[in-house]
């Protein structure tokens, strides 16, 4: 069967007339299914859906909002549900015994869906969804933008996955359904609005500049916050922590997901830096190959599994990344971040491009290991050189971040007035 369906797979993957025909008799058989639950169930006024990353996750923007509203007595009579696809991690969590939860795709999530007043999420909703008059449906996104998005990639071949008509095709297909469009900054509302098509869909009042709620609790957190982080880890207290977060690569993949290299000599870093520091290591929810890490043991952390990056921050002595977004959040700690390029022409030139000059990027760009492990050694010069453009940095992509925008985020929802 597996045999099978690789060979279907491969099929579409060469024949994009084929892959549009199958992708649109399948986002038509789901909202057939969907219209059929949908009409059985009326919308509660005080029901609130939330979803990260497809169900994969408790974490990023929704959560934030959510356990704002957990904490205010006028959500008292609300009703909660979150889109979880692993039950047993759901049921770990203690915030999530507020609401109910419901797994990707099922019966009861499609009436979820089709009963909630609100439905939030930080990532595409599945297309068989349709929102109902009087609904209102928030998309929250994931990150500051540096690397194109959607109708904006200009690459040749879009990616292993989809041509560039059918990324539009499917951006589409996704923006039309949503009320409001959480954005950071100016400077996002500009890229958002090109990059989800938002003109030309008629879609361009939906931007509500708050900045993100899921950095709220950079502002808000008290020191015993990240102690108990370390203490969940195992990390020493005596050890400083390089955070290591690179993003996927839009033209690997091997058939189940995206996979990455990490790049990364480890037995040298730790024979470097292994007396002074310790290395958290996070892949992006896209990359789907496992990583042994077990002969680092107590000196590289695989942290990839954990739901929410933003706790990860507050450990955190140094960030190295790449094309992530997450060093724009990182950036409200004001703490030194290194920028691991290795394979920069070609992710710029080949696969994504970026939105900005990296010039205005607030560290220094590493191409080669070599540049990286110098940059660790000189962490504290460098952060001195690029004070200024720090500085900078926060003004133009962080003036939102200040521990409220959860709170705007309801107000511009006017979700109190439901009362």
């Amino acid at each position: 069967m597996e045999k099978v369906k690789k060979v279907i797979r491969n099929t579409l993957k060469h024949n994009e007339p084929l892959r549009l025909f199958v992708r649109k008799v399948h986002v038509a058989l789901k909202q057939s299914r969907y219209r059929r639950i949908a009409e059985k169930v009326d919308i509660d006024e005080k029901m609130v859906l939330f979803e990260t990353f497809m169900g994969r996750q408790y974490g990023d923007n929704p959560k934030a909002i959510y356990e704002y509203m957990i904490s205010r007595p006028e959500f008292d009579d609300y009703r909660f549900v979150w889109v979880m696809n692993d039950a047993e991690k759901a049921a770990a969590i203690p915030q999530l015994k507020r609401a109910e939860t419901v797994k990707l795709l099922s019966d009861a999530y499609y009436r979820a869906c089709a009963s909630a007043k609100y439905v939030i999420t930080n990532s595409n909703l599945d297309y068989g969804i349709i929102r109902k008059d009087g609904q209102v449906f928030l998309q929250t996104w994931h990150g500051t933008p540096l690397k194109r998005l959607r109708c904006d990639i200009e690459a040749e071949k879009g990616n292993v996955l989809n041509s560039l008509r059918e990324i539009r095709m499917k951006n589409d297909l996704d923006v039309v359904r949503y009320d409001y469009f959480i954005s950071p900054s100016a400077f996002s509302t500009e890229k958002f609005t090109s990059a989800f098509n938002l003109k030309a869909l008629g879609k361009e009042d939906i931007i509500i500049e708050t900045g993100y709620p899921r950095n709220d609790f950079l502002f808000n957190y008290e020191e015993k916050d990240a102690e108990e982080i370390r203490t969940k880890l195992g990390v020493p207290a005596s050890k400083k922590v390089m955070l290591y977060a690179p993003t996927f690569r839009d033209n690997q993949h091997d058939g189940s997901g995206y996979t990455y290299d990490t790049h990364l000599d480890f037995d040298r870093l730790r024979e470097e830096f292994g007396d002074e520091y310790v290395i958290l290591f996070r892949a992006h929810y896209f990359v789907a190959n496992q990583f042994d890490f077990s002969r680092y043991e107590g000196f590289v952390y695989d942290v990839s599994a954990l739901d929410d990056i933003t706790p990860l921050y507050l450990i955190s002595d140094l960030l190295i990344t790449d094309y992530s977004s997450v060093f724009f959040d990182y950036a409200n700690l004001k703490r030194p971040v290194l920028f691991y390029m290795y394979d920069l022409e070609q992710y710029a030139n080949d696969i994504r491009g970026f939105y900005f000059s990296l010039d205005e990027l607030p560290g220094p760009i590493l191409k080669t290991e070599d540049e990286l492990v110098d940059a660790i050694r000189r962490v504290e010069e460098t952060e001195e050189e690029y004070r200024d453009k720090y500085r900078a940095f926060n003004e133009k992509f962080n003036y939102l971040d200040d521990g409220n925008a959860a709170g705007r985020v309801i107000d511009e929802l006017k979700m109190e007035n439901q009362k």
